[in-house]
């Protein structure tokens, strides 16, 4: 019951703030993923535990949130002076990408100015706790500011992930006794192959009710001239579910090497919003990129 209460509570967070995105500005969805960010880097840094230092976590705590505040605010300036000056280039990329390379200098620098406290090891587990999930999630963040199709992205990898979850518990209780093969065994013994079969299906379904839901309530058109769309959507949508699941894999394994059952406990039934959106984070980088070559393919 824990678990269902929250799911669902978690869904109208990402519904308020898709329509907030929708009807209001763009930053809305920014700023809610500014707190998966906050809250998933706060557990990456409490599971890492004494193996990055009081120093570090501060910096990458610091660094994280600032690289999503400063490609969602710069990304928006830039874009309301292009509404009068179009000439004008948008440089939000490159500024982040400053950021988040001033970010990596101060931690190495670290090296020199606390020589003696900083090891080549808690090094590389700061720039884990930096990347995973901050980075992923800035990618996101680009594809809420995509100039095309952005809405159609943020619902792929919010919608089709719970999609390929759900179908792949099913499939895996169904018929994982007759069909035992393990999806990942080391990583992940209760997964199996016909489970993450389960998991594309859902995935090309749930695509399916994005198609009718977004041409046929939120951009109303001829749904008999879309059906290439429908297609290319379902073809994401199991290229997502794919990638949903490896994300899946990813935290396991995370968490196996640091021999924790779950990031945190701040969603009961769930564990922690890492917990949450592990599956996102993969999702979230196949269905940015695949949209971005779209517009630089067909428009």
């Amino acid at each position: 019951m824990k678990r269902l209460l929250t799911g669902a509570v978690y869904i109208l967070i990402l519904l308020g703030a898709f329509l907030l995105r929708r009807y209001v500005h763009l930053l809305f969805f920014d700023a809610l993923l500014l707190v998966f960010s906050v809250i998933g880097t706060f557990e990456m840094l409490r599971a890492f535990g004494e193996r990055v230092d009081r120093v570090q976590k501060a910096i990458v705590l610091v660094v994280s949130s600032g690289l999503i505040i400063c490609y969602a605010v710069t990304d928006t300036l830039y874009r309301m002076v292009q509404e009068t000056r179009p000439e004008v280039v948008n440089y939000s990329p490159l500024i982040t990408f400053v950021v988040l390379m001033a970010g990596l200098a101060v931690l190495f620098g670290l090296l020199v100015f606390r020589h003696e406290k900083t090891s080549l090891d808690s090094l590389g587990c700061s720039l884990i706790c930096l990347f995973y999930p901050a980075v992923f999630l800035l990618v996101l963040v680009g594809c809420n500011h995509m100039p095309e199709y952005s809405e159609i992205g943020i619902l792929f990898v919010f919608v089709i992930c719970p999609f390929a979850d759900s179908f792949a518990y099913v499939f895996g209780r169904l018929f994982g006794r007759w069909v035992p093969k393990k999806l990942s065994p080391t990583v992940s013994p209760n997964k199996t192959l016909i489970g993450g079969l389960g998991g594309l299906i859902g995935g090309a379904l749930g695509a399916v009710c994005i198609f009718f839901v977004y041409y046929g309530l939120l951009e109303p058109c001829d749904l008999n001239t879309e059906w290439l769309n429908l297609v290319f959507f379902i073809g994401l949508g199991v290229l997502t579910a794919a990638f949903t699941e490896f994300g899946d894999l990813v935290e396991s394994a995370v968490k196996r090497k640091l021999e924790i059952k779950d990031m945190g406990k701040l969603l009961p039934g769930h564990g922690g919003i890492l917990d949450r959106i592990d599956s996102s984070l993969y999702a979230g980088l196949i269905v940015c990129f695949v949209l971005t070559m779209r517009i630089l393919i067909v428009g």
